[in-house]
């Protein structure tokens, strides 16, 4: 705790003096254009990664950032996409996974998670895209796939939750109007960089490559 106390006091006496214009200016609400969702591993930063300010991402986290699909029953994923969208008017939504990713590697053999009821029911939401690495390399069912495919499966997850979070009702109805993009991130906790797709693409790209256009008009 120390290392967290003296970030609080480094804060109350340098960064909030010299940022005090800007939290001002969000003391009485939010216009973010981003909802970001990611891990809860302490590894990432999302504000660091993206550089950006408070007020310019609306952060949702949890362990594999999974986004469940929309059913009538409600939970804290399914309230915040609703909030972000309908509500905050955000016009992109980042997906964003990572290597190294410790939900994804329990979803690699979730016969060794019997002890975590919970992480296992919830890392069933990732089922879709381990059946998929399972199938495309001939996995028997009575086996866990190994973590040679790691890379492969975190891939695969974040391109499932990009289409989970299509059945949202709120999503989908932006995504209908083109108010809303969706994108789906990979980042690189040691070398740093980003691979990207788009929500109708099935391969992850170089960033520079997907945003290319953006990056010319800086």
């Amino acid at each position: 705790m120390e290392k967290i106390i003296k970030g609080v006091l480094n804060f109350r006496k340098n960064i909030y003096p010299e940022n005090k214009d800007l939290f001002g200016s969000l003391a009485d609400g939010q216009n973010p254009d981003v909802l970001f969702i990611t891990c809860s591993d302490s590894r990432i930063d999302p504000n660091m990664l993206t550089g950006s300010d408070p007020g310019d991402l609306f952060i949702c986290r949890n362990a594999g950032n999974i986004i469940p699909p929309h059913s009538n029953e409600t939970g804290g994923m399914t309230a915040s996409i609703e909030y972000a969208v309908a509500v905050l008017g955000v016009r992109h939504i980042i997906i964003c996974g990572h290597t190294d990713c410790g939900a994804i590697r329990g979803a690699l053999d979730l016969n060794a998670l019997n002890g975590l009821p919970h992480v296992k029911e919830w890392l069933s939401h990732c089922r879709s895209a381990m059946e998929i690495v399972r199938e495309r390399h001939g996995i028997p069912y009575d086996q866990c796939i190994d973590a040679e495919h790691m890379t492969e499966a975190i891939e695969e997850n974040v391109l499932q939750q990009v289409q989970h979070i299509r059945t949202h009702p709120a999503v989908a109805a932006k995504l209908a109007t083109g108010k809303v993009q969706i994108h789906g991130w990979i980042y690189n906790i040691k070398k740093g960089g980003i691979r990207c797709c788009n929500h109708n693409d099935s391969t992850f790209r170089k960033f520079d490559e997907v945003y290319a256009d953006i990056i010319e008009a800086l």
